[in-house]
Order: structure tokens, then sequence, then C-alpha cells
């Protein structure tokens, strides 16, 4: 199968294209973001990386250069290294993520990036005789460190990294101040908060999500471009993040680290497996 058959785009206007994987067909599925710029262009999550996503952003013209120019730089950026977001970064020549999972991507640590995938969640196989068993995130060098209050340039617009650990301890949002947009990654979308994940931490969701009802609060956010499902606005940022800081008590707390046991030991076996083939 070709880049081309795997990945499906979106125009949203403004220079954003939103790309999913057609056949990746499970609540997993990552949103990935393509921001063009005067300057650099910049890829936000790259997928599970069964097809090579600059193919398929060259292919279908969504590189293209402006006339009489050279093509733009492009920069793949992880807003955490879970699987489903991280899996793609492989393809790519210039990489950024945040410095607390650095070491996590250049090992290829698949615990770290949850990494579980199954044969029924992909409708079609991306060549013949794939097995999601073979399934794993490579190891991958970042180009680039990521820290709050980092700035990426795309030339005419500008995306601030705002950390915001909980979900991962290095999750981040990047955020276009001038077009009020968020790129929120899996800090938060419409569902369900992950905050049972071996390295999820719930203070530390808290506390992120503190920082996004100020943001509502303060004006900065009108449209939120999230890790999955649909694109909302700042009233429903606001009543996500206040909803997880209210139940985030101690009934949440014991049943959270109850699933993260649950899930460290699944995600063990699943890894030594992979470790062992």
């Amino acid at each position: 199968m070709s880049a081309l058959e795997w990945f499906a785009h979106k125009p949203l206007g403004g220079g954003i294209f939103w790309i999913q994987e057609r056949f990746y067909e499970s609540g997993n599925r990552a949103n990935i973001w393509l921001v063009r710029g005067s300057q650099r262009d910049v890829v936000i999550d790259a997928g599970l990386g069964l097809r090579s996503l600059p193919d398929y952003l060259r292919d279908s013209g969504l590189l293209a250069p402006a006339e009489g120019a050279g093509p733009r730089p492009l920069l793949a950026v992880a807003t955490h290294v879970h699987f489903d977001h991280s899996g793609g970064l492989q393809h790519f020549e210039e990489v950024a993520v945040h410095s607390a999972e650095a070491a996590a991507r250049l090992r290829g640590d698949n615990y770290e990036a949850v990494t579980w995938l199954s044969d029924r969640e992909v409708a079609r196989p991306p060549q013949p005789g794939w097995s999601a068993r073979q399934f794993r995130v490579p190891p991958v060098r970042p180009s680039r460190l990521l820290q709050e209050g980092d700035v990426i340039s795309l030339g005419d617009r500008q995306l601030t990294v705002m950390h915001m650990p909980g979900h991962s301890r290095g999750s981040i949002c990047l955020h276009d101040k001038d077009r009020k947009i968020l790129f929120s990654g899996d800090v938060v979308y419409d569902g369900s908060m992950i905050d049972w994940l071996p390295y999820s931490r719930i203070s530390d969701y808290v506390a992120s999500c503190q920082r996004l009802m100020d943001l509502v609060d303060r004006g900065l956010v009108e449209k939120v471009l999230p890790g999955h499902f649909n694109i909302f606005g700042a009233e429903r940022l606001y009543r996500l993040a206040s909803n997880y800081v209210s139940q985030a008590g101690v009934c949440h707390k014991i049943s959270t680290c109850a699933m993260r046991s649950i899930a460290s030991i699944a995600l063990r076996i699943t890894n030594s497996r992979i470790t062992s083939q």
C-alpha cells in the first residue's frame, strides 16, 4: 500500500491541514496536523509510521513550494512519545520532542511509548504479511529538544511550547497566540482524559488543566486542535479541564492507581514478547 492510500487529509484554512491514517480504525488513531509557514512547515504528531508521512505530504502536493522557491524545511514535533503519535517520527530528518521524553525516544522505549497495537485495529495491512506483532516504535535521535516557553518559528507564525505533563511526563501543547489556536495533543481532547499510564501523574494533570482554564479565562484560546477526535472551542476546553480538576479526588486516585498497575504489567508482558522476537 502506498502512502497516498494510507493517509487522507482535509484542509482547514489558514495553512492548516488535518491528516489521518485511513486504515487505522481505533480510538487510538491520532490526529496529525500540518501547519504551513512562510519559511518552515511543521507536522504536529506523526501517527504509527506504517507508511511514510513525508512521502504522502510530497506526493499529495501539500509541501509544494512557492513559485520559484525551494522546498521549505519540514519539522516533525511530537506532542508526546506514545506510539500512536510518535511512531512516524522515524521518517523525518528533523524531529523535536520535549526533553523529558527524549531519552525514551532515543532508545526506542516501547514501554514508555505505551505500544499496544492489534491486528483488528488495522483494517488493511500496509504491506503483505504484515502483523501487529511486528510493530514497535524504533529509536529516533531528536534533532531538537523542547522546553517550556520555546518558540517554533514558521516565519509568518509562531508556535509556543507549553509543557503540560499529566498524561505523560513530556506532554506538550503548541499555542499559536496570534490566531488563538491550541494544538493540544493528548493533554485534552473531547473524551475521557487518560491518567493511568506508567508515566501519568494526576497532580501534574490537575496543574496542566488549571493552566488550560487560565488560557480560556484570559481569552487566549478560541480553537483547540486535539490529538484525537474532533476540533472544539474555548467553552468546551474549559469544561473538559474543569471537570477533570473537580473529579481528581481520593476515589479517582485509588482507581487510577489500580488501573496503572494493570496497564504496567500488560505493557511489560507485551514488550518482553516484542524484544524476544
